[in-house]
């Protein structure tokens, strides 16, 4: 129990905590976009589902450290990159994130104009399996990064619990939000197509950092944030 009074433990824990929220961000904005595809009554089922999986994905990932380790090992040589296992599935993840996102983004204009109860509804089934999916390559990424901070495994486990609890807890909120204002919706998944872009460039090498991307995202938001208050101003004089 000598941990309980090791301040290194408890700075590393909040970190680590910090971190998991911050790159947990784009996962509950991919999950609310993909569970507003349900009909009303599902769609907080499936987000509780969906951020569930990604602590699960992500404690399996951390139990399996020796196997998320041989990641790393390049497996196949494209020109003159080394090709890893974890590449690989950056490579795939961020291809798959770009497809959905412009899907979504379709779906979106096609839909704009038909009545709420002619929106075409997904099947739950399916919705929780490209949450599977996108919860995979969020958790490999957080994990590594989890990885690189800490060299307790109880620690890593401990955040990775208290980070998603807070996502449960602001999930349900950020999805109304995303989902009340379409311009958001649109926005948000302007940021996956070009997270998606960046886990590809990080799949082929080509490192982008994440703060110039959280940069973009937290000033887009910003303004519009400004164009609703606006908007809301003007509607109401």
């Amino acid at each position: 129990m000598e941990w309980i009074t090791d301040p290194d433990i408890w700075i590393a824990f909040f970190t680590l905590v910090a971190l998991e929220i911050v790159l947990g961000i784009d996962n509950i904005i991919f999950i609310s976009i993909l569970t507003s595809r349900l009909p009303d009554k599902q769609q907080a089922k499936g987000r509780r589902i969906g951020l569930s999986l990604a602590m699960l994905t992500r404690i399996a990932l951390l139990l399996s450290l020796a196997w998320l380790m041989k990641l790393t090992a390049p497996i196949l040589v494209v020109g003159s990159n080394e090709i890893s296992g974890r590449d690989l599935i950056l490579l795939l993840g961020g291809l798959f994130l770009m497809y959905k996102s412009v899907k979504e983004i379709h779906a979106r204009v096609e839909e704009a104009d038909k009545p709420l109860k002619n929106v075409r509804k997904a099947k739950f089934s399916t919705i929780i399996a490209q949450i599977v999916l996108v919860d995979i390559v969020f958790s490999l990424d957080s994990v590594i990064t989890a990885v690189g901070m800490v060299d307790q495994i109880g620690v890593m486990v401990a955040a990775v619990i208290v980070s998603v609890g807070v996502m449960m807890l602001a999930a349900e909120p950020i999805s109304k939000f995303v989902n009340h204002h379409p311009a958001v919706k649109v926005l948000a998944l302007a940021f996956l197509i070009m997270i998606g872009v960046a886990l590809i460039g990080e799949g082929l090498g080509f490192h982008i950092p994440k703060g110039y991307i959280y940069f973009s995202m937290a000033f887009s938001v910003a303004v519009e944030f400004v164009n609703i208050r606006l908007k809301n101003h003007s509607g109401s004089s």
